[in-house]
């Protein structure tokens, strides 16, 4: 019996989320860290003559909160090529752990020598060199939006771990690009052919293999690619006895081809800083917290050469003009003015969204203080209590994408050191008594007590849960070994002097 097919109509309402002009401008304005928002606010200036610097502008001014309480290498490039194998034998021990981990900056650490070569100052980021070489490629109107949206997600290391699923979704709402997962994947492609290698991947699997598509074809090239693809498991554990024998190799093909795979870096948006002092992202805090010996914390927000911002009074008066003198005008007169209003309401929109800027900065660093209050007044790790973005949208009043917003590529400089505002935000553990402790917190402790351990006989993940279990911890073997994993702590085999 044949199969009848059946046309049928069918209505569903949708709801999509539009954002007007001024709210994308806000958001846009919001994210950016202070540096950036400096080119910004001078473009603007130079585009819209409407837009004028105040004559009694004060850059520097601050709005104040207070709370209470080998030998052919030179050995600058041996040094270089050291330090890369010792980060990628870091990101090999943390495969598994979470990518989305704070990192600390500035921290009281034994070795801060990365911490004293970062520069407070107006300086070239990778992003910038990335969305210079931008200038190089042939992209449509569409393709370089979303190009610079792909780098503006990029974390410090210079690898995308926003799903693109995600980044489609944010291009939709609050940029107002239609665009598929497919297209954005061929976007992502041209920007993974910048450099340095390895740009713009999406794990660490796929930045290893981008830098070694670019080398020089021959059989070490095509052993490289074999062991990253097909025995990644086995190279992130060390197992190259394995390796060795699944290739056929014998030992001083083994070892030649170690030493090249432990060339590779992990990193490759460091590369971009290597050339400027070693200094990735040189860093300029947009908030500036001080903490007074009587515990008091207060805080500043870090305006740079921000200028004060007003209405040019002569498009003012233009304007004035047109709403009160519309009768008897020629049409040159007319367009002269249309032209001079829309200058005007675009200058205002731009302050406005500045403002908007400054009071949900000043908000949410307010409600951070607050809620991490004991660690800005002593400064110990140990003492930041469990927060996400939940607790402070809810306490601010704000939306959880506003408060991932600011968190974003924003730092706090305290008296302890200077931090991503990341770094604050943790989950919590409740225990079987109810107590909710930090995560942060749990891995303070954990490192300590691996640090303490005697590396002849280093602890197994079964008596570190014991030993934690009695100082206060009570939780998972599970969980121990994930929290091991994510500071980049090896297994205990791997810890034995």
């Amino acid at each position: 019996m044949a199969q009848k097919l059946i046309q049928t109509q069918e209505q569903k309402q949708i709801q999509i989320q539009r954002l007007s002009q001024q709210q994308m401008l806000q958001v846009k304005l919001l994210e950016m860290p202070l540096t950036e928002l400096e080119e910004s606010i001078n473009s603007e200036l130079d585009d819209n003559p409407a837009l004028e610097m105040g004559e009694n502008d004060e850059p520097q001014s601050t709005d104040t909160n207070l709370l209470d309480g080998d030998s052919e290498l030179t050995e600058e490039e041996k040094s270089e090529r050291e330090e890369r194998e010792d980060a990628l034998e870091r990101a090999l021990e943390t495969i598994g752990g979470d990518d989305e981990m704070p990192q600390v900056y500035g921290k009281n650490e034994s070795n801060n020598a990365e911490h004293e070569e970062m520069i407070y100052g107006d300086t070239i980021s990778f992003y910038d060199k990335l969305k210079e070489e931008m200038s190089e490629v042939n992209l449509t109107e569409e393709q370089n939006k979303v190009m610079e949206y792909l780098i503006g997600s990029l974390d410090d290391d210079g690898l995308l771990r926003k799903s693109l699923d995600t980044i489609s979704d944010e291009l939709a709402i609050y940029n107002g690009i239609d665009i598929s997962v497919e297209e954005i994947e061929d976007v992502l492609a041209i920007l993974q052919t910048f450099d340095p290698a390895g740009i713009g991947a999406r794990s660490l699997q796929e930045c290893l293999l981008l830098q070694v598509e670019r080398k020089s074809e021959g059989t070490l090239k095509k052993l490289m690619r074999t062991v990253l693809e097909k025995y990644f498991d086995e190279f992130t554990k060390k197992h190259w006895d394995k390796i060795k024998s699944q290739l056929g190799l014998n030992e001083e093909q083994k070892e030649a081809l170690q030493h090249e795979l432990h060339k590779l870096n992990p990193k490759p948006g460091a590369a971009l800083g290597e050339t400027q002092g070693r200094s990735l992202q040189q860093i300029t805090p947009d908030f500036i917290v001080e903490t007074a010996e009587d515990n008091s914390v207060s805080f500043t927000l870090n305006r740079g050469d921000i200028p004060e911002l007003k209405i040019s009074q002569s498009f003012s008066d233009m304007v004035h003009e047109y709403k009160n003198n519309k009768q008897g005008m020629s049409r040159q007169q007319k367009e002269g003015l249309l032209y001079a209003k829309e200058k005007v309401e675009r200058a205002q929109g731009f302050i406005e969204a500045i403002k908007q800027r400054h009071n949900t900065l000043v908000t949410t660093m307010k409600a951070i203080i607050d809620w991490q209050l004991k660690f800005f007044q002593d400064g110990d790790e140990a003492d930041l209590k469990p927060m996400i973005l939940k607790d402070i949208a809810e306490k601010t009043g704000l939306d959880i994408s506003t408060i991932s917003r600011v968190s974003n590529m924003k730092y706090a400089q305290t008296k302890w050191g200077t931090f991503p505002l990341r770094y604050f935000f943790s989950d919590g553990y409740t225990t079987e008594d109810g107590e909710e402790m930090s995560t942060r917190k749990m891995k303070v402790a954990l490192k300590e007590l691996i640090d303490a351990e005697d590396k002849s006989k280093p602890m197994s993940d079964d008596k570190l849960t014991s030993e934690m279990a009695k100082r206060g911890f009570p939780i998972a073997r599970r969980t121990i070994a994930k929290y091991r994993e994510q500071l980049g702590i090896p297994v205990a085999r791997l810890r034995k002097a």
